[in-house]
């Protein structure tokens, strides 16, 4: 078995002018990203608000052909599954701690198309996301609390990826927050894919 996919950089629009939202992503795609992280918040599951179905559909009919990976820090995820479908969504990344019935959304997100991605914050211990990986084509581990920019990389965070690695060899794995020039030795270490 083949292990740990080859890694990809795929850099949050989160810090851009949305006023020259698709320029800006066509910039960051032209200059090598493979993939663009869209985060969404919804002012409940964190207390910051960004964005929704409208803008991600504007940005889509921009930039049609880029895959969009939609983080959804939002509270009740299932309510938004088919918006984010229509609006052009390639993966839905909703956080673990958001929902009731992962697996009942985990088929939802299936039956709307996308791909799957389940994200856990850092207090949340990896044995929780363990058995549902195999359900997702993605795990997220949160490498700051999700919700507020500028923080630092929690190199600790490394050992959760080490542990779906090793019980998922080949799975995407990805990690959000602080990386940066400084950290992306460790997340290369452990093969993780970026964000």
């Amino acid at each position: 078995m083949a292990c740990c996919p080859h890694g990809k950089i795929g850099p949050s629009i989160l810090n851009a002018d949305l006023s020259r939202l698709a320029e800006q992503s066509q910039v960051l795609l032209d200059k090598g990203a493979d993939y663009l992280h869209l985060d969404v918040m919804d002012g409940h599951f964190v207390p910051n608000i960004t964005f929704g179905a409208p803008l991600v559909k504007c940005l889509r009919k921009q930039i049609p052909d880029a895959f969009f990976d939609l983080h959804m820090m939002v509270a009740e995820p299932e309510k938004w599954v088919d918006d984010m479908a229509d609006a052009g969504a390639n993966m839905y990344t909703f956080h673990l701690e958001a929902t009731k019935n992962p697996k009942a959304l985990i088929e939802q997100i299936r039956k709307a198309g996308m791909k799957v991605g389940i994200a856990i914050k850092p207090n949340t211990p990896v044995e929780d996301v363990l058995d549902l990986a195999e359900l997702a084509d993605m795990v997220l581990v949160m490498t700051v609390e999700p919700g507020f920019g500028g923080q630092s990389f929690m190199e600790n965070m490394m050992s959760k990826v080490e542990k779906i690695r090793a019980r998922y060899p080949t799975k995407d794995i990805e990690v959000d927050g602080g990386v940066g020039l400084k950290t992306i030795g460790h997340c290369a270490k452990v093969h993780a894919r970026l964000s």
